[in-house]
């Protein structure tokens, strides 16, 4: 029955890559869409802000037609979504009189299937028969950040090599990878979030229960930990260390990235003989010491690794997070997982915001704006207890 699924699995892991390709490959192009298209660089950072809105309003619509549609024909539309946003990149802001109005649709398009994706694929390798979920959950997010580190090394190779002025023909590249796995679902097995007759929690039924609260504050926090440093990490690197771009970005973000990648990977290799809740106890222990090594230490390169540690400690917060919700509300189904990724995304979104925010208000202090985001992995930590005492009483 395992081996049955085995393709679905593989399937959902490359849809986390391509959730990746959806967040990352475009912020490489700014400069570059700056310089051909003359647009302001403040207009261009609300691609991002626009990216991640659509996803969370997708998040939030997905309660109400995912169940409706099927998980099957949902994944292939998140798919072909994402493959369409990203071809549209290349002849859509010439294309339309307004440039930037021509990439703000393709954003639209790709983050459509980039917030679907994100909302069906846990719930899909949660469904799938294993014997431990929670290392299929670690190992499928882990995939994120192999994807996020496969795109920076390769698009940077191919400008290495081709040039930045061929973007479009890297583009193409990166949308067969949806348009294969779009293919791909149609033909893999998929099994029932829930059991034959069985009714999934509503959403009133969901924001009744205490428990789910925990559970989302702690998937806030888990998106919060994880951004509030990563975004800053290239600044870090190149204003502590006076290092190039190239070399922050690969310093900062992609040692982040790696580490994460790698507490994820070791989780979903050998989660079975790992309890979680300690686990994840440890990790905001780790994620808090990182914080305060990052604000608090005076040298920059300490300052750096401490970055990088916090990568690895952030690692199982998010699909912990989800393991947790799945294991104490079996009949959470669509409206749970749809709940916990909008969830995380606005800790992705609200982290750095609050760093950027303090760290304005004390004078472009950015250590001043990570140590006040130490609340995020201490309010995890706390999460974590109050859920492991419920445990125990129940």
């Amino acid at each position: 029955m395992q081996n049955r699924y085995n393709k679905t699995i593989t399937a959902c892991f490359t849809g986390y890559i391509v959730q990746a390709i959806v967040n990352n490959f475009v912020p490489l192009l700014f400069l570059t869409f700056q310089r051909t298209y003359h647009i302001p660089l403040s207009q261009i950072t609300l691609l991002v802000t626009f990216n991640f809105g659509i996803q969370l309003l997708v998040d939030l619509l997905s309660v109400s037609f995912v169940d409706k549609i099927g998980y099957r024909v949902s994944m292939v539309i998140a798919h072909i979504l994402a493959a369409v946003g990203i071809v549209l990149l290349t002849f859509l802001p010439e294309l339309l009189p307004s440039t930037f109005a021509g990439i703000l649709i393709a954003v639209m398009v790709y983050a459509i299937g980039g917030g679907l994706l994100e909302v069906l694929v846990s719930p899909v390798v949660e469904a799938c028969p294993s014997d431990n979920k929670e290392k299929a959950m670690s190992m499928l997010h882990s995939f994120y950040c192999w994807g996020h580190v496969g795109v920076v090394l390769f698009s940077t190779l191919f400008f290495q090599i081709f040039g930045i002025s061929n973007w479009k023909v890297l583009a193409v590249i990166w949308a067969v990878v949806p348009l294969v796995n779009a293919f791909v679902f149609t033909k893999v097995p998929m099994a029932a979030l829930m059991e034959e007759g069985e009714i999934g929690l509503s959403l009133k039924d969901l924001l009744g229960m205490k428990l789910f609260w925990i559970l989302l504050i702690m998937m806030v926090c888990a998106g919060a930990s994880e951004q509030a440093v990563s975004q800053w990490a290239s600044t870090f690197a190149e204003k502590g260390l006076g290092v190039s771009k190239t070399i922050g970005d690969l310093a900062g973000p992609m040692a982040f990235a790696v580490l994460m990648g790698s507490s994820r990977a070791f989780y979903g290799k050998y989660g079975d003989r790992i309890n979680l809740d300690k686990f994840m106890i440890y990790s905001s222990l780790l994620c808090i010491l990182s914080y305060l090594g990052v604000s608090l230490l005076q040298m920059p390169q300490l300052n750096l690794i401490a970055c990088a540690v916090c990568g690895l400690s952030v690692g199982i917060m998010w699909p912990g997070t989800f393991s947790k919700a799945s294991a104490a509300l079996p009949k959470g189904g669509t409206a749970m997982f749809a709940l916990l990724a909008l969830g995380g995304d606005v800790g992705c979104s609200g982290g750095p915001t609050l760093v950027g925010m303090i760290s304005g208000m004390m004078g472009d202090n950015l250590k001043i704006g990570i140590l006040a985001g130490v609340i995020f992995p201490s309010l995890l930590l706390t999460g974590i207890i109050l859920c492991r005492k419920r445990e125990q009483k129940s």
